[in-house]
């Protein structure tokens, strides 16, 4: 690939990292050769709720290669919450072993440090722990009578929105939809399971730690160690998935940290995958109470989301559910709210497309619900009730191609010619096979985002190095930023080098929320054009020189630039999402009610596709996660302990390749300059979004059986009852 044309965006070039990645010699964080580094082990607490009365650590500390045991009564001393009920953020404090109180089963209340792996774990199931204990509160429904309203919900959302009159809409409505939806806990399982290795320098620590965001670990760690954020670097060249779960440097990080500054040796901790059930956060269980109602024609005349969770009896958090509710559909009379209650359960946190992906499920569940007591056509039903001007904030969209995703996507699928209103239409020997479809959106953020860029001149060639702390969690972070440098410098990309994931780079707002792609390429961009500007200004000419005749010129062998770009008063002025439609063949076992996935078609409208290469594997891997929320994930708690009983992929399930079926993705021509300089939006959310209500549609018009409650397994599918319009 000489040609730079071929290297810049818009190209579906291979991952720059991939053949390092094959050949095992992409270093993630716990593969850092240290010199006699020891390994920590978190002790988890047995019971739901109470206070730890008393720690034995006597025969542990007996055992071969036990260096220490930590536990609140001898840890250093962290900033803690001092009894504040805290809404957790991406650089939150992450206090652990401060107090004797337990608030959930399976919370971290000692660490044990020692030589090896083996010896730190077997050392940690000695440790016996006296408790005294308190009836937790574990049942969901046995606590709906101490529901409140949070001050405010994940990305700052408004918690309750309100215009027009519901009631009044639903009464002048021809046909209603009053429902309730259930969707449940849900575990993160990247590949990689969390981790760090912790050394310290006298006041200084590094920590090689897998996090989404470099810039938020630094401050985690120095406000909850109370340092300097300049003694603080954290390293994390490759993230072997994340989805939300490593946005935050959580506890294990922390007693990482600490347990290194208390042993003076480096150590690593590593959490086992049965912690990861209670280490790193999860999906909350939300009820979703849907009302929606539409005159004769199919329009809307109002929409309700009424949204009921449960959060963590220390840290308040709450999945935005209802916030495509607001903005997707044209509706005079629209309520969204959202309750909380506190269980003793750990603290649910962000999982990709919080609140869009269990709030989506409800909101297009609806809509197919009415769509069949209208007996119209689901897509027609969207298309009717489309809007290009956002009523939850009274702003246009900066673009909005549903209509087309949706047009265009059951041309694709051949919607017109499958669809029938009828559940059972179609059979096929003992199956039964269903048609369904949704819309979807997220939104596409754009963050303050930084870089620097190095060149060497060497003969005729430039070669140039670019460096900022984002972070590649799989996606695709380092092909991105090498194919913007590539187009914007005007060298093929054999002659740049990408370095990121460490924190004496260039900031950013590192990988979540859909902002990536689009912070990091534009900060890139920028950085490309001040190093053409202050070259042009070097080399006292304004001819449109390439970047290697300029270096000549300035008579300069080496060049450094750096380049900061962000969202401007004009991104303010709009509203600003990915928009999608998603359709969907179902085959349901008539005698067992087995679902088979036939055929999945996914059209996104997501401004300029950097690499379509990168992007449809990130589309493929939404669609998977919504099918593993459609159909088989869901984590069970333990009614009297509090414990989850899913401990494993033994018990947690999760979709594989067979599982899948055919996938086509299409991605809609657009670039959106309002978003950002580059026209481009996020899609890793975006492609698990709606997903979910798509397969449930299909099965409802496969079966006739409306499942409200994920998963939707045979057992839901056999006892369900068939409906009638």
């Amino acid at each position: 690939m000489k040609d730079q044309k071929k290297s810049g965006t818009g190209n579906p070039i291979s991952r720059l990292e991939g053949t390092l990645k094959v050949m095992g010699k992409a270093k993630y964080s716990s593969e850092f050769a240290i010199d006699n580094l020891a390994f920590a082990q978190g002790i988890q607490s047995t019971v739901a709720a109470g206070k730890i009365l008393n720690i034995d650590t006597a025969e542990a500390e007996k055992q071969d290669g036990v260096i220490k045991i930590i536990t609140h009564q001898n840890a250093m001393k962290l900033k803690g919450y001092g009894g504040r009920f805290e809404s957790p953020d991406t650089k939150s404090i992450s206090p652990s072993l401060q107090t004797t109180d337990v608030h959930y089963y399976g919370e971290y209340i000692g660490v044990v440090v020692a030589e090896t792996f083996e010896q730190a774990r077997y050392a940690a199931n000695l440790v016996k722990v006296t408790y005294d204990k308190e009836n937790p509160k574990i049942d969901f429904d046995k606590h709906t009578d101490e529901l409140y309203m949070p001050k405010k919900i994940n990305g700052e959302s408004h918690t309750n929105t309100q215009w027009g009159d519901v009631d009044k809409g639903m009464n002048e409505a021809f046909k209603t939809v009053d429902v309730t939806y259930n969707t449940p806990i849900e575990h993160h399982h990247p590949m990689e399971l969390h981790n760090i290795i912790a050394t310290w320098e006298g006041d200084k620590v590094t920590a090689y730690a897998s996090t989404q965001i470099v810039a938020h670990a630094v401050k985690t760690i120095a406000d909850t160690f109370q340092i300097s954020e300049d003694n603080v670097r954290v390293i994390t060249p490759y993230v072997g998935g994340g989805f939300g779960s490593k946005l935050q440097l959580r506890e294990h990080g922390i007693l990482g940290i600490m347990a290194a500054k208390m042993t003076g040796r480096p150590v690593q901790l590593t959490v086992t995958r049965h912690e990861m059930f209670t280490a790193v956060g999860f999906r909350q269980h939300n009820r979703q109470h849907m009302r929606l109602g539409a005159d004769k024609e199919g329009v809307l005349t109002a929409v309700a989301h009424e949204t009921t969770a449960a959060t963590s009896v220390y840290e308040e958090f709450q999945e935005q559910c209802g916030a495509m509710t607001r903005m997707l559909y044209n509706t005079p009379n629209s309520l969204v709210t959202h309750k909380l209650m506190k269980l003793n359960l750990p603290s649910p946190r962000w999982m990709r497309a919080p609140g869009e992906a269990p709030g989506s499920f409800a909101l297009e569940s609806a809509m197919d619900e009415l769509a069949f007591k209208l007996q119209m056509d689901p897509a027609e039903l969207r298309i009717k009730n489309d809007t290009q001007h956002d009523l939850s904030v009274d702003k246009p969209f900066s673009s909005r191609q549903l209509v087309e995703c949706i047009r265009i996507g059951a041309k694709k699928f051949d919607w017109k010619n499958k669809w029938n209103p009828k559940p059972g239409h179609t059979t096929k020997e003992n199956w039964l096979v269903g048609y369904g479809m949704s819309a979807s959106s997220r939104q596409a953020p754009y963050m303050e985002s930084s870089a620097k860029i190095s060149l060497k001149l060497e003969g005729e060639k430039v070669f140039a190095t670019v460096q900022s702390d984002a972070t590649d969690i799989g996606t695709g972070s380092y092909t991105i930023i090498g194919q913007t440098v590539a187009e914007y410098l005007k060298i093929p990309i054999e002659q740049i080098s990408v370095e990121l994931g460490d924190s004496k780079f260039p900031k950013t707002p590192g990988s979540g929320g859909s902002w990536g792609a689009a912070s990091y390429t534009n900060g890139a961009k920028v950085a490309c054009d001040n190093a053409f500007t202050s070259l042009k200004t070097l080399a006292s000419t304004s001819d449109d020189l390439s970047i290697a005749e300029l270096m000549k010129k300035a008579k300069l062998k080496e060049f450094e630039a750096e380049g900061t770009a962000g969202p401007t008063a004009e991104f303010d002025k709009y509203s600003v999402y990915s928009f999608g439609a998603n359709f969907c063949e179902v085959w349901v076992d008539e005698y067992s009610g087995m679902i088979r996935l036939e055929h999945f078609v996914n059209v996104g409208s997501a401004g300029k596709i950097l690499n379509p290469k990168t992007a449809y594997g990130q589309i493929i891997g939404g669609i998977t996660w919504g099918i593993g929320q459609a159909l088989t994930e869901h984590s069970q708690i333990e009614p009297n302990h509090g414990n989850f009983i899913t401990r494993s992929f033994a018990d947690y399930h999760v979709p594989v390749n067979l599982d899948l079926g055919k996938i086509d993705v299409i991605f809609l021509p657009e670039e959106d300059f309002i978003a950002n300089p580059m026209g481009v939006k996020g899609i890793g959310e975006l492609g698990i979004t709606s997903i979910a209500a798509a397969i449930s549609n299909a099965v409802f018009n496969a079966t006739g059986k409306r499942v409200r409650d994920l998963p939707i397994t045979p057992e839901k599918i056999i006892t369900t009852p068939v409906e009638v319009a």
